[in-house]
C-alpha cells in the first residue's frame, strides 16, 4: 500500500537561508513571517525516486483534481503503478513559501498560482510547467464596511493583498489600468488576517481569492471590483516540477497528467459529491464553492488554449512591470 504523509511546509535552514531566498524571490514574493512558528516539517522522508513530495497552497487538505484523486483512491492506485512507495504532502500558506521549498529541493512538485510560479521561473530556477488545473480564477476587491464604494475613493488609502499571489497581480494590473498605481499604497497581508483587518479599519480594502471574496460579500463587506469584469486580470492555477526530479522520472508528466485528467472527469461526473467535499475541506458553504470553482474552469486537458492565453498575458505583465526578472517562452516551459 502506498504511504501518505501530510503536513505543513518546511524550509530547512541547512538547505538555504531565509535571507538568500528572500533576495532570490524579491519583489512579488513575500518572505515568511514567523516561519519557525507557522511551518513545521511534514515528514522526514529521504528524497528518492520512490517518494513523491508534493507541495500545495491552501489552508487545509488539498482540493481540486489533486484532492479528489487522493480522496477517491485514484492517486494511490496509479502512483503505485509508476513505482512510488511514498507520497508526502506539504501545505503552504502562499506561493512564495512553496517556492522556497522548491528552491531548497524539499519538494518535487508544486501546485500554486501563476504569479509565484512565473516569478520563480523568471529568476532562472529550473522548473517545468506540467499543467493548468484551473483558469479564470476570479480575484475580488472587497472594502471595509462604511468605507469606499468605488476605486477612485481608494486614493490615498491603504489596500492589502497576499503578495506574490494571483490576487496581487490582479490588484497591480487594476491600479495600472485605472491610473491609480501611484495613488494607492499596496501592503502585504495574509488572507487569514484580512477579515479582522477590514473589521478594525486597518485597511481600506483587500484583494482576495475566488472563494474568500464571495464569503466576505455574504458577511456584508462591499465588493468594489472583480477580475471577472476585466480582460486578462483573472488567474490560473498551475502544477510545476523541478528539472532535477523530472530527470529522474522523465515519464512522470504524462503519467501524472493522466491521473489528474481521470480525477477531473470523475469530479465532474460526481459534481454534487465533489462540491460537498470541497466545502467540507474549505469550511465555506457549498453555494460559495460553486461560485468560486465553476467546473467549466477546470480543464480535462493539461493546457487549454484559454488558460495558456491568460497565462501568457500574466507573464507579459509581470515582465513589463519588472516584477519578473526575465522573459521566457511559455512553450519552452511547458512539458508536452
Amino acid at each position: 500500500m502506498l504511504s501518505f504523509a501530510v503536513g505543513t511546509g518546511f524550509v530547512s535552514q541547512r538547505k538555504i537561508s531565509t535571507v538568500v531566498v528572500c533576495f532570490l524571490l524579491l519583489l512579488t514574493t513575500a518572505c515568511s513571517q514567523g516561519s519557525n512558528n507557522s511551518r513545521v516539517q511534514a515528514e522526514n522522508v529521504s528524497p528518492t525516486t520512490t517518494t513523491l513530495r508534493i507541495g500545495y497552497v491552501g489552508s487545509a487538505e488539498p482540493t481540486g483534481p489533486l484532492g479528489w484523486a487522493k480522496k477517491q483512491g485514484i492517486l494511490e492506485q496509479e502512483l503505485q503503478k509508476s513505482g512510488f512507495q511514498n507520497v508526502t504532502f506539504a501545505r503552504f500558506g502562499n506561493g512564495p513559501d512553496l517556492n522556497e521549498s522548491l528552491v531548497a529541493g524539499q519538494i518535487d512538485v508544486g501546485f500554486l498560482g501563476d504569479t509565484p510560479a512565473i516569478v520563480l521561473k523568471a529568476r532562472g530556477i529550473h522548473t517545468k510547467l506540467l499543467r493548468i488545473t484551473q483558469f479564470n480564477n476570479t480575484a475580488w476587491l472587497v472594502a471595509k464596511k462604511n468605507g469606499a464604494n468605488s476605486l477612485t475613493e481608494l486614493k490615498g488609502q491603504k489596500v492589502a493583498t497576499q503578495k506574490g499571489s494571483y490576487m496581487h497581480r490582479y490588484l497591480l494590473g487594476l491600479l495600472d489600468q485605472t491610473k491609480l498605481a501611484k495613488e494607492v499604497k499596496v501592503v502585504h497581508l495574509m488572507s487569514t488576517e484580512a477579515k479582522s483587518a477590514l473589521e478594525r479599519g486597518d485597511i481600506a480594502a483587500y484583494a482576495t481569492s475566488s472563494d474568500m471574496g464571495p464569503f466576505l460579500k455574504s458577511q456584508g463587506f462591499p465588493v468594489i471590483d472583480s477580475s471577472a469584469d476585466h480582460n486578462g486580470l483573472s488567474g490560473t492555477s498551475l502544477v510545476v516540477a523541478t528539472d532535477k526530479f523530472l530527470a529522474q522520472k522523465p515519464d512522470f508528466p504524462q503519467k501524472f497528467n493522466t491521473i489528474l485528467t481521470t480525477s477531473v472527469k470523475d469530479l465532474k461526473a460526481n459534481f454534487e459529491e465533489y462540491y460537498k467535499y470541497h466545502a467540507q475541506i474549505s469550511k465555506y458553504p457549498v453555494k460559495i464553492i460553486k461560485t468560486s470553482y465553476p467546473l467549466n474552469q477546470v480543464p480535462e486537458e493539461p493546457f487549454p488554449s484559454e488558460g495558456v492565453k491568460l497565462l501568457e498575458g500574466t507573464k507579459n505583465f509581470l515582465v513589463s512591470q519588472k516584477l519578473a526578472q526575465s522573459d521566457f517562452a511559455l512553450s519552452d516551459w511547458m512539458v508536452k
